[in-house]
């Protein structure tokens, strides 16, 4: 009975392991589909900035201001006025300095009194003591009280010193040769020490200052040359180099403040004329993609770069340059080559070595 129910059930038990055999090779010899991703072709833009308007200013601007309180009584310069170093510029009542000159000259006058007295007291006093008229107590205290006057000259020299000094404090002089740009006090105002009188500019060394947008900064570099034009004259031109660039961005405006040297700018070029700039030179290339394009993988920037003969793609590492806030784009700086293939769509859901299926994305 065993025997003939191991015959019935042996050709069930083949075609079930011919059927799952069957399944098996069906199953190995199925190849995954390639993925569709949407990808583009690098390819180095030039970086051009735009024209910007800017304005011609002072490199050196100083706020001149008295060293001591007291009512102006003369300002001798306006707005526009040349200046020459040493010059007074404005003045203030001296009389209360001019007191305390004399007062301190009372003072040193009569510490010298004391001192000369002193000093006879000391010499009667020595002789005294050598011939035993008087102790040597008296004579030490003697010699106290000469010390004392000493001090007490050397004292009131040093205060008659800083009154005469504090007296010039009573005319404001220029610093150095310039042009005044501003004034902010008008004769019989009081003021304080510190507080601002006028402005002073050295005209020789000029600056055009830009407000460059967040997306373009990238295009600027300190040393870079730049055409300056007057917008009023487009015919008087002169070349700017990048001297300066704002570590961080106007908070309202999202742009960030270049200043280019005009040393040898014409004279045309006044403080406060107002400028056209543009790039001296076009930018060097550089590659740009998509901000979709980038993936964040151990810290690192890296992006999904095509094998065309094997339809693969492989994670390449790149370095950026700054991202602007809310820039669909981004600058890449070194990792990619003019011409290679970059997955611009469906960077998530890749995976080494996986085959693709592209669909090139037009650059915009």
């Amino acid at each position: 009975m065993t025997v003939k129910r191991l015959y019935a059930t042996l050709p069930l038990l083949l075609s079930i392991s011919l059927l799952a055999g069957c399944d098996e090779s069906s199953v190995a010899g199925e190849q995954a589909p390639p993925r569709p991703v949407k990808s583009v072709t690098a390819t180095a833009e030039p970086e051009n900035i735009e024209s910007l308007p800017g304005v011609v200013q002072a490199r050196v601007e100083t706020d001149m201001a008295f060293r001591t309180l007291g009512r102006i009584v003369s300002r001798r310069v306006e707005v526009g006025d040349l200046v020459s170093k040493g010059e007074v510029v404005a003045e203030i009542d001296p009389l209360s300095l001019q007191l305390a000159v004399r007062s301190a000259e009372a003072d040193l006058r009569d510490a010298q009194a004391q001192l000369d007295n002193a000093a006879v007291t000391e010499r009667r006093k020595r002789v005294l003591t050598n011939s035993n008229a008087v102790s040597v107590a008296d004579y030490e205290l003697a010699q106290q009280q000469l010390k004392s006057a000493e001090a007490n000259v050397t004292r009131t020299t040093a205060s008659l010193a800083k009154a005469r000094e504090q007296l010039g404090y009573s005319e404001l002089r220029a610093e150095f040769d310039g042009v005044v740009t501003a004034t902010s006090a008008e004769t019989g105002q009081t003021v304080a020490a510190g507080q601002t009188v006028l402005r002073l500019a050295r005209p020789e060394l000029r600056d055009v200052v830009v407000d460059i947008p967040e997306a373009l900064l990238s295009s600027a570099r300190v040393g870079d040359n730049f055409n300056v034009a007057l917008q009023l004259d487009s015919r008087q031109k002169t070349l700017g180099k990048v001297r300066e660039i704002a570590p961080q961005a106007e908070p309202s405006t999202r742009t960030y403040r270049i200043k280019l040297a005009i040393d040898e700018a014409p004279e045309v070029f006044r403080l406060g004329a107002v400028v056209t700039v543009t790039m001296a030179k076009p930018a060097k290339g550089s590659i740009r993609l998509p901000i979709a394009a980038i993936c964040n993988k151990d810290g690192a920037d890296r992006v999904w770069v095509v094998d065309r003969s094997t339809g693969t793609v492989k994670l390449t590492p790149v370095k950026l340059g700054r991202r602007a806030a809310g820039a669909p784009f981004v600058r890449v700086l070194s990792g990619l080559g003019e011409g290679d293939e970059v997955v611009v769509a469906g960077v998530n859901e890749l995976a080494e070595g996986q085959r693709v299926k592209r669909d090139q994305e037009p650059r915009s």
